[in-house]
């Protein structure tokens, strides 16, 4: 569905401007001559973003920003003003403006930050479907992206045979749900028995999965049926097998060839039939090139290989996988958290995900535990999240835990007109009515390059320069 842009200007070549920069963007534009017109037109119609010029003959545009955001609370404002200054900021803010542009407009400015808003919109709209959807799903992989997709493609295709399949994948990117799919859509009536290969010594790890006869080492009293025997008719997990030492790799690749095992101090082999389905977060085939991992070993378990996905490369699956986690966690702990707010989501949406699913699922989980109220609000988030900046660059301000202060309106304020300007800094300082001194002391502040300049001979300073 294609964003709807209504622009209000009595300035018809103004119109013209932005109607023809918004022509390639695809955007179903229409245009307005006055605040009363718009208001008209948003009565009838559902719009996206409303673009407005701030002085135009009856009401002005932080007028139309109020009236309209009363009538369509999720409306995008973004007001274009010739007159620059603080306080101009702060009443479009108070009025419930998306962001402003200051004149004059620059046209790569201005698409910025139209479709920074667009995509706000998209953003609020798939809440609302995740909402509406979120207790629905049953699956254990949720994903509605195209890498995931294809991910779900390979499983349903291999899932049938028993080709030996090896996941790759960051830690935390859901590798063992990915092994579970291939089980459960595989037609074994088996169990799904899953081993993390680096969590116990060799040692251990071949008792584990091979059995052992009383006797065998200290302690083996009874009898004991490994994981490949106790896996027969299903699957066997090795999770991490890339951790596995060389010696413990050899006794593998022989169970893998004879499908046969001898558990420790036995003298007989044990059929078993076991679907194999490896996982690592190493390059295996690096590892083969320095002697780390067996060559023979690795072509045995890489028979299919399936790639999942870092959480970062699936930016569409991170709003339904909150969704599912925190359905999940509230029915858990009986709590009455059912959505994500807006500014939460923007937070989730630009953060870079280092531990991938199992970092959001516990972001999840922490606010599940801590949220006060309905909804997710940033307050609830961990530190590396509410610190984060939203998908768009910027931090939204429609929560009251979220609401920015004076300082940050200035700052950000200094930083658009200078952007406005070029970098133009005497041009910036006449915009905003900062004499040298104060632009240069407030740019030190923003971490700018507010290096003052250096003296004159005459014991003066030079006027700023672009």
């Amino acid at each position: 569905m294609r964003a709807k842009v209504l622009i209000v200007d009595d300035d018809a070549d103004m119109r013209e401007l932005i109607e023809t920069a918004l022509a390639p963007l695809e955007y179903a534009v229409t245009s307005c001559t006055s605040g009363e017109a718009a208001l008209a037109h948003l009565e009838a119609d559902e719009v996206d973003v409303l673009v407005s010029d701030y002085r135009m003959q009856g009401m002005t545009g932080v007028e139309l920003c109020r009236k309209a955001r009363a009538l369509k609370p999720n409306l995008a404002v973004i007001l274009l003003t010739g007159f620059g200054s603080l306080e101009l900021a702060t009443d479009a803010l108070r009025a419930g403006a998306y962001d402003f542009v200051s004149k004059p407009v620059s046209l790569q400015v201005l698409l910025i930050t139209i479709e920074r808003a667009v995509r706000r919109q998209t953003l609020r709209r798939e809440l609302v479907r995740l909402n509406d959807v979120a207790s629905a799903t049953n699956s254990s992989i949720v994903g509605a992206g195209a890498a995931m997709k294809a991910v779900l493609d390979v499983v349903a295709r291999v899932a049938k045979n028993d080709a030996t399949v090896l996941i790759h994948g960051e830690t935390g990117t859901g590798k063992e749900l990915v092994a579970r799919a291939i089980h459960d859509q595989s037609g074994r009536s088996g169990p799904f028995v899953a081993i993390n290969c680096s969590a116990m010594a060799e040692g251990l790890l071949e008792s584990e999965l091979f059995g052992h006869m009383p006797g065998a080492f200290t302690d083996a009293r009874k009898e004991r049926i490994g994981l490949f025997v106790d896996a027969s008719g299903g699957t066997l997990f090795l999770d991490e097998i890339g951790e596995m030492g060389l010696g413990m790799q050899s006794k593998l690749l022989r169970v893998l060839q004879q499908r046969t095992v001898r558990p420790l101090g036995g003298a007989r082999e044990i059929p078993f039939d076991t679907r194999i389905v490896a996982a690592t977060n190493r390059d295996l085939e690096a590892e083969v090139a320095v002697k780390r991992f067996r060559e023979d070993l690795f072509y045995r378990i890489n028979v299919v290989a399936i790639e999942v996905p870092p959480l970062r490369h699936r930016m569409d699956d991170i709003l339904p996988l909150a969704y599912h986690f925190i359905a999940r966690a509230a029915k858990r702990n009986e709590r009455p958290v059912s959505r994500l707010g807006h500014a939460a989501a923007e937070r989730l949406m630009g953060y870079d995900w280092p531990g991938n699913v199992r970092e959001l699922e516990n972001a999840m989980e922490r606010a599940i535990a801590l949220g006060r109220f309905d909804e997710i609000i940033v307050d609830d988030l961990p530190a590396p999240l509410r610190h984060a900046a939203s998908a768009d660059g910027t931090f939204s301000s429609e929560s009251e835990d979220d609401l920015s202060t004076m300082q940050i309106v200035e700052d950000r304020y200094i930083q658009k007109v200078l952007e406005a300007m070029g970098g133009n800094k005497a041009a910036a300082a006449k915009v905003l009515g900062f004499d040298r001194r104060t632009l240069y002391r407030k740019l030190a502040h923003l971490g700018a390059d507010g290096d003052a300049p250096p003296p004159q001979a005459d014991g003066g300073r030079p006027e700023l320069v672009e």
